[in-house]
Parts: C-alpha cells; sequence; structure tokens
C-alpha cells in the first residue's frame, strides 16, 4: 500500500462516547472553503496513528462519533455504509462527513 492511501486516525473517549477524527494524509494541515463554509484540518485534532483506509474504517464502524475529511476515507466510508451519500458535504475540492450513532 502506498503512502497516498494510509490516513490519519486518532481516538478520543469522552464519557462514554467514543469520538474518532480521521483524515487523509495528504489534507492534514490545510484549509478548505466553498462560499461561506471552511474546514481546517488542524494536526492538533486529527493527526494520530497512520494506518491503511480498511484499518480506520474498522475503527470508523465502532465509534460513536466520527468526523471525516478527505476524498478516500467519505467515499470509502459510504461504500462500507457507514455514511449516506447525501450526508456528504464537498468544502472546496475535498469530502466531509460526520457520523453520530444515538445508542
Amino acid at each position: 500500500m502506498s503512502s497516498e492511501e494510509k490516513v490519519y486516525v486518532k481516538i478520543y473517549n469522552v464519557g462514554s462516547e467514543v469520538l474518532v477524527a480521521v483524515c487523509d494524509r495528504e489534507v492534514l494541515g490545510k484549509r478548505f472553503s466553498e462560499g461561506r463554509v471552511s474546514i481546517e484540518v488542524h494536526e492538533a485534532f486529527y493527526k494520530g496513528t497512520l494506518m491503511s483506509i480498511s484499518e480506520a474504517i474498522k475503527i470508523i464502524s465502532r465509534a460513536t462519533i466520527a468526523n471525516l475529511v478527505g476524498n478516500r476515507i467519505v467515499s470509502e466510508a459510504v461504500r462500507a455504509g457507514l455514511v449516506h451519500p447525501n450526508a456528504v458535504l464537498k468544502i472546496g475540492n475535498v469530502l466531509h462527513a460526520q457520523i453520530v450513532r444515538m445508542v
């Protein structure tokens, strides 16, 4: 697997919630804008363990909250049935999605 196919995954345990922040490797530290909407992919929030997309999908599937930024990770989350295609935002040239599981 090439480095371009890896994503950063950072896991936060907050009470009973498991929040997972995941971004494609190349979007870390960048800012994207679309009209009045923008997103900044801060290293402090997203830069965790570098891993394969398939490993990240397994972790996302167990999270109660997930914040995803990047065309590859968001597209794969849609393919895996974790994100509805209509819930995906395109901000500039990058895809963004959030998952919240009500348990």
